[in-house]
Parts: C-alpha cells; structure tokens; sequence
C-alpha cells in the first residue's frame, strides 16, 4: 500500500472488489467504526453480516492486481473513494435502491452536493438537438445549477462540454467503467477537462471495462446526484427513459423538451410526457421548476451541518420530526400505505411544488420511502 494511503482507505478498496451483493457489505460498514475495524472482524463477522462464501474468500485474499491497481490510481492527486457511511458521501444519493457502497472520485467530491440537473438524451442527435442540448446545459450552469450526464456520445457530451463553457460552470460525469479507463475512448480530454473543473464518478473500482449492465447502474447514479433530470431527444428505447424513470421512482423531477412528431428521436420525450414529466421549452423553465427542491436541498444540509451528531439527530427527531407545521401537515398525511401526490395534496392542502419539495428532506432524513412516485413513511 502508497504510504500516504490511510488502511482504512486499502480495507475499504478491498470491500469494493469483494463484489456480489451490497447489503452484507454495507451491513458491516454500518457496523464497524471504519472499514479496517470491517476486516479485521474476521470470517465468523462476515458471515453473520450475510456475506457469501465468494465474498468472504475475497475479503480474506483480495485479487492483488485489481487491489495494487485501485491502490496506485489512489494514491494521485485528486483521487477519492467516498464511503456510503461517511459524511462527505453526496446525500442526495442515499434514497438509492442500492445505493453505491462507494464512491471513486477524480476531481472535488464537493462537486456532489452542489444543486444539479441531470441533461441526458440520444447518443445521435439531430443537429438540433444537439444545439438545444448545448443552449439548455450552458444556461442551466449560467443559473449556478451543477450539470451532470454520463460522458456518453451526443446530448452527454454536448452538455458536459457546454457546463465547462461557462465561467465558473460545475458539471460532473458518472460514467460505467473504472476511472483510469475512459470510454467512449474518444472522450479521454473532456474526461480530464471534467475533472479539473468538476467530478468524474464511477462506483466500479480502477480496471473495470465496459459492460453493457454497468450501463443502466450509471444512470441510476445520473438520476441520484441530481434534483431533476431533463431529456433532450430519445428515442421509444433509450437509456435516457431508464434515467429519467429512475428519478422519478425517487422524486426527482422529470423533464422533457417536445419535438416533431415525424422525429423517431422525440419519441421517448413525448412518451414520458404522457406519462406525466414536465413539458418545458426553455432553460428558465427547468429553473424555476427545481427552485424550492434547490432551496429544501441547501436547509437539509445546513441542518445537517448544525447536527453533525447522530445522536444529536436522534434527539431532534425524538423531539419532534418536523418542528415546522408545513412539514407536520405533510407527515400528518403520509402513513404506512403508498400514497400519490394528488392524494396528498388534497390531504394536507399545501401544493405540488411544496411537497416536492418537503419529501425530498424527508427522504434524505430517512424518514419517506418514494417507489413510483408514491409517497409513504419508512417503516
């Protein structure tokens, strides 16, 4: 191990590439002080946390190459690898189902918790709408809002680099393979450019190569780190509509620009506005839609940073969950039972905008559960 490396940072890296099933690794986690605390518990602790014979053989003699690889590309300049159970890990992506374990970060992990909108679409626009790509990413970093895509050709791109044309401008790329590789491999400079400007994240440690599955896992991160995802052009099967639905299973806004009906790419779009996503044709529009998730996302962090402790949490939430009576109406209505945003509207009388707003906080507190944008208390 590079002597600047804490062993926390080594045990945690051997945590990652024991793989198979998350929950009995992030058991431990949750369990243990720190990762090397995790593994020094030996097997008979690993077995009680559920983890499998592969992964306690793993844990026990980790693969040298892929441990001296993650290592090496640790111990740069600019390299992270962010614990779920540590308080620098992005909080927006703790509602996940799985939520990444870990995170690998080239770049200012800060980058993740500022207020972002997803921008995704085809990986073949038309001319259009790889300028419509542009012209919303660049006003939306122009706004102070973050950018964030997953590196791939087309909208990706375009949107990454149109954030990086602004002075000033964040954007962060989520991408399939292990961060020492770049794929597509053409994107290598604007991978860089991202990471001295904002992040490159992946969940998958240095070495990993690209695989269709990975895919889809990305754009779950895509839809966490982000208030709100837009859609610029996609078509009836696309990745996009597999990020866009993913942010709202969690809810997150959804976003989507319309076009012709005789374009095969609008297809996609014109689907999720049907099924209830924004219609929007201007970036303001976007802005204005995520304004009180932006402003609910900074008031959880601030009362975070004012209760760093959990047991000081503890004790305010023992106290009273939401002192607040906007939010005491709101958990008033919620129960055990999914329950749908007109439904709680009607309970609780406050708008749709409000108790986006609302169960956004309440789920970063873990105290709401949102599947398919249905809405019930955390059992």
């Amino acid at each position: 191990m590079p002597d600047d490396l804490p062993c926390s940072i080594e045990a945690l890296l051997r945590l990652v590439l024991a793989g198979g099933a998350p929950a009995p690794r992030r058991a431990l986690l949750a369990r243990f002080a720190d990762p090397a605390q995790a593994l020094r518990a030996g097997p008979a602790a690993w077995r009680a946390a559920g983890c499998s014979p592969h992964q306690r053989a793993l844990l026990a003699l980790p693969d040298r190459d892929a441990l001296a690889r993650g290592l090496h590309w640790l111990s740069q300049p600019g390299r992270h690898l962010l614990s779920i159970e540590t308080d620098d890990y992005p909080t927006l992506l703790r509602p996940l189902d799985p939520a990444p374990l870990a995170l690998f970060v080239h770049g200012d992990p800060a980058t993740l918790w500022h207020p972002a909108v997803a921008v995704v679409g085809s990986r073949t626009p038309s001319p259009t709408g790889a300028e419509l790509a542009a012209e919303f990413a660049g006003a939306l970093a122009r706004s102070g809002l973050g950018v964030v895509s997953g590196l791939a050709a087309g909208v990706d791109a375009r949107a990454h680099q149109a954030a990086l044309d602004v002075p000033g401008g964040r954007t962060v790329a989520v991408v399939a393979t292990g961060l020492d590789l770049t794929y597509p491999p053409r994107h290598e400079a604007l991978q860089a450019r991202i990471a001295e400007r904002g992040a490159v994240v992946s969940e998958y440690p240095p070495g990993t190569a690209a695989r269709p599955g990975q895919f889809p896992a990305r754009n779950r991160i895509v839809a966490g780190l982000t208030l709100g995802t837009l859609v610029i052009e996609a078509a009836a099967r696309s990745g996009a509509l597999i990020t866009a639905r993913l942010a709202a299973e969690i809810g997150r806004e959804v976003f989507a620009l319309p076009g012709s009906v005789r374009n095969p790419r609008a297809r996609g779009c014109h689907r999720l506005i049907r099924d209830g996503a924004q219609l929007v044709e201007t970036p303001a529009e976007v802005v204005a839609g995520l304004t009180e998730a932006a402003a609910s996302l900074g008031q959880a962090l601030r009362w975070r940073l004012d209760a760093p402790t959990e047991q000081a949490r503890s004790a305010h939430a023992s106290a009273s969950p939401f002192p607040l009576p906007d939010y005491q109406r709101l958990w008033n209505a919620l129960d055990e039972n999914p329950t749908g945003m007109d439904s709680l509207i009607q309970r609780s009388g406050l708008t749709a905008d409000q108790l986006s707003a609302m169960l956004l906080i309440m789920e970063l507190d873990g105290k709401v559960v949102a599947n398919h944008g249905r809405y019930c208390r955390k059992p």
